[in-house]
């Protein structure tokens, strides 16, 4: 979790919080960003630093019959750009592997005793 406050500057760090987890406020904090684990230790952020966070202008959708080949949640991905602003360039994430791509199957098929 990244805490940041209206100025988009880090106030607070929390690494590794697992789900459902309540963690101590951060009065100064504005908003939280809730990243992938260790994406805070591989972008070496750090309290103080500023964030740069764009806006981008949402496209029309393709029609039905033509694909470029991207999928709508890669496509997202890379229009959305969220930066450190500073002396130090921005560190890309890796995406997450989505749950989408596990097989329900092999839940459903094991037996439990």
């Amino acid at each position: 979790l990244v805490l940041i406050d209206k100025d988009f500057r880090v106030v607070g760090l929390r690494e590794l919080v697992r789900p459902f987890t309540v963690t101590w406020p951060n009065h100064r904090a504005e908003s939280v960003l809730e990243l992938p684990a260790h994406s805070i230790f591989r972008s070496r952020t750090q309290i103080g630093d500023q964030l740069l966070i764009e806006r981008y202008e949402a496209r029309k959708p393709p029609r039905a019959n033509v694909s470029d080949g991207i999928n709508s949640g890669d496509q997202e991905r890379a229009n959305l750009n969220v930066a450190l602003a500073g002396a130090r360039p921005p560190v890309p994430v890796a995406p997450q592997a989505s749950p989408a791509n596990l097989s329900r199957a092999s839940y459903a098929d094991t037996e439990t005793r």
